[in-house]
């Protein structure tokens, strides 16, 4: 079994293991490393692409050279530099459902302060912040510490001195726009200008860092390897289309948006959809999920962290399939899409198995229960659709005991939530 899907797995991006592997090893593949975008990756792109690529980021290299060479203005020769912000669970301290008298209070003021301090010169803002702390600092970096703390050479997601500076990754400046358009839209004036223009730039900076075939990367300005991605995770991508559909609109808390701005939202949203349409695997002639990640140039799935494969995602795959079913339109290519989505993860379900800690010092494990809802694992091999698991140390395998206890517990390697979507799939097929 581990020889059958060792030779699958050499045709979807991973590594096999060579002689050097004992036989009977627990390890099926090695993970490779995302991919980052380059001038000489996009010199191998058709003629044709290499134009809008080349533009695309040459601009993010000025955009990278202009953050930076801001926040050097700021640190006067001598001055000590302020340490950076804490983290915490931003989107907690930006509430978008209190009534309208809350974000006319003193308290909400502040957060708002806050958040337009934090804005980066691009217009985006990092992750993993709370917003109702202190305001930034001259010279204060604008992120956290969102190093990887176990960090070791060679690692996918090693440390960087500049890191999410300005990411859509953990609900980052969707929300923040968010927020400063409900602030605005409940403020007057100089209040309400201030709030207006960081969501302008906010949503600027989103129209910016979209990739020339409708995706987005996690970070942008772009800081490489798997940050390049189109992220479909954590409905990073999916939050920034809801985003550009309401801008587009101009309804309720984006009224005041320039209609010209508007406009361009529109667009971006409608290329958004069309480049998750495209992502979608075709194998064998057939349609179906989604990887949490795609290379940005080849649309092909990628890895990520060090325990991410490149392969297909079940959560992601049903929480995009939830995304088509709530849009307003139903176009062909759309049901198809949630008709074969939908047809892979019943193809992909575990039944009679629950993922669950059994008390026995192993952690969480695979009990049979005739009555356990629907499982599904994380990844599935794209040729074969099998689990796959991934250890920090890049080694792949076919079964999640053969993990290490930490990464093993650290990590929802099996989960239910796709059952949501396959019951809203029955609503949509009546029309709901």
């Amino acid at each position: 079994m581990k020889h059958l899907i060792g030779s699958m797995l050499a045709t979807t991006g991973f590594a096999t293991l060579a002689v050097a592997t004992p036989a009977g090893a627990d390890v099926v593949a090695m993970n490779q490393p995302a991919e980052s975008v380059t001038a000489e990756r996009i010199a191998k792109l058709p003629p044709a692409q290499r134009r809008i690529w080349t533009a695309y980021l040459t601009r993010s290299q000025a955009q990278m050279r202009a953050d930076k060479a801001s926040l050097a203005a700021e640190r006067r020769p001598g001055m000590p530099v302020p340490p950076a912000p804490p983290g915490g669970n931003g989107v907690l301290t930006m509430p978008l459902d209190r009534d309208a008298a809350w974000y006319r209070s003193d308290a909400a003021r502040h957060v708002a302060d806050v958040v337009l301090s934090f804005q980066t010169p691009a217009g985006g803002w990092s992750k993993n912040q709370p917003r109702n702390g202190a305001r930034r600092l001259p010279g204060q970096p604008y992120v956290g510490d969102n190093s990887n703390g176990q960090s070791t050479p060679g690692d996918f997601d090693a440390s960087a001195s500049w890191h999410y500076v300005g990411t859509i990754d953990n609900d980052a400046t969707t929300h923040e726009i968010r927020f400063l358009a409900r602030m605005a839209r409940n403020a007057s004036g100089a209040d309400a200008a201030r709030y207006r223009t960081g969501v302008d730039r906010g949503v600027r900076y989103l129209l910016n860092a979209q990739y020339p075939h409708g995706g987005w990367p996690q970070v942008w300005p772009l800081e490489g390897k798997y940050h390049d991605a189109i992220t479909l995770n954590d409905n990073a991508m999916t939050q920034v289309l809801d985003l550009m559909a309401d801008v587009g609109t101009g309804a309720g808390d984006f009224a005041s948006v320039a209609p010209a701005l508007r406009k361009r939202a529109t667009a971006a949203a409608a290329r958004g959809l069309d480049c998750i349409l495209r992502l979608q695997v075709v194998v064998n002639g057939r349609r179906t999920g989604w990887g949490q990640q795609h290379d940005a140039l080849t649309l092909r799935i990628t890895s990520a962290r060090n325990y991410e494969p490149a392969a297909l995602a079940a959560p992601e795959s049903a929480a995009l399939l939830r995304y088509l079913m709530g849009l307003p339109r139903r176009t062909p290519a759309i049901t198809t899409a949630i008709d074969s989505g939908v047809a892979w993860l019943r193809a992909t379900a575990i039944h009679g198995q629950a993922w669950r800690d059994a008390n026995d010092g192993k952690g969480r494990s695979l009990h049979a229960d005739p009555n356990a809802p629907l499982l599904w694992a994380r990844f599935y091999t794209v040729d074969g659709n099998r689990p796959i698991f991934g250890d920090r140390d890049k080694t792949l395998h076919d079964d999640v005991m053969e993990l290490s206890g930490g990464r093993r517990r650290g990590y929802a390697w099996y989960g239910t939530a796709p059952n949501a979507a396959l019951e809203r799939y029955a609503a949509w097929q009546r029309g709901g």
